[in-house]
């Protein structure tokens, strides 16, 4: 697919903070996108926007036929309390996505020529110091289960002859959705300290190179396989907190406890500790190789753009 060409792109899971981002981006480019999803998206756009429950094919199947490729972002937000009801809904979104998609595309005569499948990083777990690539061994506990399947059922399900991307996302930065806004919002109210030994690693990429990255692997034939999505400079958490507070000029920021943090996720923001307690550092080894080039590599520069005014 030449960008320089109009063509379809189809984002399934569509209108979240992600699929909108990469819509925008698509479109700035002069491409056709369709996004399939439950909700209708939040704000309007030239796109156009098909109901899906994520779990059945309907006539939103038609848009795939001729389509220069698929993106799919679905699935359940892990940002909730993991009670047995929302880590089924978790891993269920997940693998029922992927094989609906799948689906739909065994039925039609012209399916797009590339799938980019999102995954999650966490599939390595959460090592305190290990630093996790593309080959390195899947991690214990729900996120790396979950990982694990989706990716499995997403290899079950890709029509032979589709070009097969896996992008392994860690924290996308964005100044309009995910847990960044949350994050400055804390940070603004004295409150973007250390939690708890503060060593925790943070994993993160800017949302234009997330767009970009999704770009790449739609237009690149030779991207093929596994990738991690992430900055090539993860920090630990204390440091991460740190230099957010300078790019908001905020000068203090308190330190939170191992159980002042489970207090306050559980019973007032309603998610998960481990979410902030624990984490990953992660790079990506592929992409290094391939000579990819970030637009915000290291952390201050893309902490500065998103906290601009």
């Amino acid at each position: 697919m030449n960008f320089n060409q109009k063509g379809k792109v189809v984002i399934a899971g569509g209108t979240g903070f992600l699929g909108l981002n990469l819509a925008s981006h698509l479109e700035d480019k002069d491409n056709e996108v369709v996004l399939i999803s439950r909700n209708a998206p939040k704000i309007n756009g030239p796109w156009t926007h098909l109901e899906w429950d994520g779990r059945t094919v309907g006539d939103w199947a038609e848009c795939l036929d001729g389509a220069s490729a698929l993106v799919n972002l679905a699935g359940r937000s892990v940002d909730c309390i993991k009670t047995p009801d929302h880590c089924d809904e978790i891993l269920r979104s997940r693998v029922d996505s992927v094989r609906v998609l799948g689906e739909a595309l065994r039925d039609i005569k012209n399916p797009p020529s590339v799938w980019v499948q999102m995954a999650t990083a966490h599939i390595s777990g959460d090592p305190p110091e290990v630093v996790c690539d593309e080959d390195s061994e899947f991690g214990y506990g729900l996120a790396p289960t979950v990982g694990k399947a989706w990716e499995e059922a997403y290899q079950e399900w890709v029509p032979d002859g589709v070009r097969q991307v896996v992008l392994r996302t860690s924290f996308v930065l964005g100044k309009s959705g995910g847990a960044f806004p949350k994050m400055k919002m804390l940070v603004r109210l004295g409150l973007g300290g250390r939690v708890g030994h503060g060593k925790q690693g943070i994993s993160w990429i800017h949302e234009k190179d997330m767009d970009c990255l999704m770009e790449r692997a739609i237009t690149q034939e030779s991207m093929q396989g596994v990738y991690v999505a992430t900055a090539p400079n993860p920090v630990p958490q204390e440091e991460f907190m740190r230099k957010l507070r300078r790019a908001i000029g905020m000068p203090i920021g308190m330190p939170a406890t191992e159980w002042m943090v489970r207090f306050g996720a559980h019973y007032l923001m309603r998610t998960d500790p481990e979410l902030i307690l624990y984490g990953r550092y992660c790079v990506s080894r592929r992409l290094e190789k391939e000579g990819y080039k970030f637009n915000f590599p290291e952390l201050e520069k893309a902490l500065e753009n998103l906290c601009e005014r």
